[in-house]
């Protein structure tokens, strides 16, 4: 093949000509075959190669794929647990403990399942995906996990003191809220019958403590049976004397901080402060006092009280119309449903054959209705051995309906130090906790079904899901651009029109949400699917063909919207 080169008006051509050589008369001469110019370049190269005896062969030929395994979201989790430090915190020290529980906290996050099932998806041939290759645990089998989480279980304490010395410090806010998930077995001892059992299942509570961005700092994991309230005194020992905080302010719901714990366990903690809610029945006698009126709400719906009940403390009265509204649909639909059941028991007692009758039987019944609905505080009832008739009683509706839309929010913290719209504010943040709670149990680490029996197994269970939710946390906030997330909280702060109004969203995110798109047009997705997304991305085991030659590993290309997702999270992609 001969190549020639010409330069027309400043512009040069190149020309690609077949030719063969032979001998005439004893003379070489040249025979142009034909003109291969319009060739690709790629081909025209074959061409060459070809011509000079090389061995064209197909890849398919050259190279063979041996395995091919999902391993973008590997990448991405491994990468934000090193730029966290997370491993450092499970332990100073490299240990094959360590990396198991780190490859536990990112399948967790990956493919959440047993321990026995884990096991399956980290063995080498029956892998799920790259992250048992890349941390070198592809041998591990069911016992060597269950040993790492006894190994977590010993460290959880030094584990979670490490996390407050990062997320916290002396005056910081703290959230608190408790939560539980319920059991279906019947020999771990922690699992017990308590008020958010259902199901006709025992339960198993815990209670997690999260600075004041909602980052998951420690949890505390009891008995079904106890309450939020037991578990926040556990916590406030934990912060005093472990974590070694003088200062803090706890936020917690009325279900947490009662008066009851702040008697006995907030107050005589110099330094501790605490914003909480009042209970319904303390909102009443508020009212009954008058120190609960419309007028309050006449230029504003919140109003900071005094009450002789509350010495030293602080009170912001808060009404929303909108849950106002909301709880008087609520109570109307409740009343109707429980009339038409009561209906129902009137006309068994009335009928002429196989009637209702005796009280007891009559109450029995009436009671099972009542006990479902909550209502029987809204109702006059009475009861004979053959009648039954019933009536709403109106005061008690109203009476209750006067105070639709109100709490209050009940603190020591000085006005010097926040504002009582800061106050508010602050209390509205344990929605933080809230949706830690979700991703722990439904939308992504799926806390329950809990398989273990013994109770520190249980507990290192459930904690090895809060690193693994710390991880989610920093991932979610680096891949806010790509998530329905609003990006401008702070300014949409400033569009409402009070703190205790409902929330809305910056004009921005609302954009996000009716396009899904991103300002810079890529789809909007949820944390999980993005996360499939990246799956996609494989790690392919290639074997080349030629005798004796080494394997090695390639990625497919990653998308723009790969690339992206990498970008934000600060990590770099690795084989």
């Amino acid at each position: 093949m001969a190549t020639t080169t010409r330069k027309v008006k400043g512009k040069t051509y190149q020309t690609f000509l077949l030719r063969r050589n032979y001998r005439e008369g004893g003379k070489v001469k040249h025979e142009t075959v034909g003109n291969i110019s319009h060739l690709p370049p790629q081909l025209i190269e074959l061409i060459r190669r070809g011509l000079r005896g090389e061995t064209i062969a197909p890849a398919s030929e050259l190279f063979e794929i041996k395995r091919s395994l999902p391993h973008g979201h590997v990448s991405a989790v491994l990468g934000t647990i090193a730029n966290t430090g997370l491993e450092e915190m499970l332990a100073s020290r490299p240990s094959r403990e360590r990396t198991l529980v780190t490859a536990m906290i990112a399948e967790r996050l990956i493919n959440p399942d047993s321990k026995l099932a884990t096991a399956r998806h980290f063995a080498g041939d029956t892998a799920a995906s790259s992250l048992s290759a890349i941390l070198g645990v592809e041998e591990a089998d069911a016992d060597d996990l269950y040993g790492a989480m006894d190994w977590l279980y010993n460290r959880k304490d030094a584990i979670e003191t490490k996390l407050a010395a990062k997320h916290l410090s002396e005056g910081a806010l703290i959230l608190y809220d408790g939560s539980s998930s319920y059991y279906t077995g019947t020999t771990c001892p922690l699992a017990k019958f308590g008020k958010d059992s259902h199901t006709g299942f025992p339960q198993i509570n815990y209670g997690l403590l999260c600075n004041k961005e909602g980052c998951p700092v420690a949890v505390e994991i009891m008995e079904g049976n106890i309450g939020d309230a037991k578990a926040l005194g556990r916590h406030i020992e934990k912060v005093r004397s472990r974590f070694g905080l003088r200062r803090v302010i706890l936020v917690g719901d009325r279900g947490s901080i009662t008066s009851a714990r702040i008697s006995k366990e907030i107050k005589p903690a110099q330094g501790m402060d605490w914003i909480t809610a009042l209970r319904a029945p303390a909102i009443q006698e508020l009212a009954a006092q008058g120190l609960i009126q419309p007028s309050l709400f006449d230029e504003r719906d919140m109003a900071e009280i005094k009450s002789p009940d509350y010495p030293g403390e602080r009170l912001m009265v808060c009404r929303n119309p909108f849950l106002a509204q909301e709880r008087t649909r609520k109570r109307e639909d409740l009343l109707r449903a429980t009339e038409k059941e009561l209906a129902k028991i009137a006309a068994a007692v009335g009928r002429s054959s196989r009637r209702l009758n005796g009280s007891a039987a009559i109450g029995m019944r009436i009671g099972k209705v009542i006990g479902h609905y909550k209502m029987k505080k809204h109702f006059i009832l009475s009861i004979t051995d053959d009648s039954f008739s019933y009536q709403r009683d109106n005061r008690a509706i109203e009476a209750e309906a006067a105070l639709d839309g109100i709490y209050v929010i009940r603190t020591s913290v000085g006005a010097e130090v926040l504002s009582g719209e800061e106050t508010v504010a602050r209390y509205k943040d344990l929605a933080f906790v809230e949706r830690a709670f979700r991703c722990l149990k439904t939308v992504d680490l799926h806390v329950r079904p809990i398989y273990h029996r013994l109770p520190e197994r249980v507990t290192a269970h459930i904690f090895l899901c809060v690193p693994a939710y710390y991880i989610e946390w920093h991932m979610r906030r680096a891949l806010a651009p790509l998530l329905f997330e609003d990006e401008e909280k702070e300014y949409a702060r400033t569009l409402r029109a009070s703190v205790v109004a409902p929330a809305v969203r910056s004009p921005a995110a609302e954009e996000k949400a009716w396009k899904r798109k991103t300002a810079e047009g890529m789809p909007v997705h949820s944390f999980r699917t993005l996360l499939q997304d990246l799956a996609t991305l494989a790690r392919n085991r290639v074997s080349p063909g030629g005798a004796g030659a080494a394997e090695f590993f390639m990625l497919t290309s990653p998308t723009p919207l790969q690339k992206r997702m990498f970008e934000l999270l600060g990590v770099k992609l690795a084989v």
